[in-house]
């Protein structure tokens, strides 16, 4: 959550000949509302709820050439080595607040995210998941303090 994972998706198309998905788009469309208001009115069990129904439909539907960026629960699909590699963009946690507090509209990016309202319980869920990240991940690239064309280009030459 926060580490650039649409950044760096809109960078590898731009540099490459593959597409882009994003996976909370793609519920948002679904559900025509955004994320912060599904997990407002109908929680968090019901927004993963969602991104099984999303992953289902992307291994049926989605088969190459496709950069899938997803949110940062997104690596508990079962089926999630079933739709491609995984690459796991690594930073800090204070890397990734440094990142969105830098953005020209940091306060709508932080509003945006429900996981990082209780920054507290946020840290706790980063410190829980970068083992699982790092145990799915099929290429793991460090983001943090580096610019964007470096990281598109580490990508692509692992792919």
């Amino acid at each position: 959550m926060g580490v650039g994972k649409g950044t760096v998706a809109r960078s590898l198309v731009k540099n490459s000949s593959m597409f882009a998905i994003d996976t909370d788009d793609l519920i948002q469309s679904v559900e025509n509302r955004k994320i912060k208001k599904i997990f407002d009115t109908d929680g968090e069990a019901y927004f993963r709820a969602l991104e099984k129904r999303c992953a289902l439909w992307l291994e049926e539907n989605v088969k190459a050439n496709t950069i899938i960026s997803t949110g940062g629960g997104f690596y508990k699909q079962e089926n999630i080595k079933k739709i491609g590699k995984v690459i796991y963009l690594q930073s800090s946690f204070d890397g990734i607040l440094n990142r969105i507090n830098a953005s020209e509209n940091a306060q709508k990016k932080l509003r945006k995210r429900p996981l990082l309202q209780n920054l507290d319980e946020a840290k706790k869920l980063f410190n829980l998941r970068v083992k699982q990240y790092e145990a799915v991940a099929d290429i793991t690239v460090s983001v943090e303090n580096r610019d964007i064309i470096d990281i598109t280009n580490e990508i692509l030459k692992n792919i």
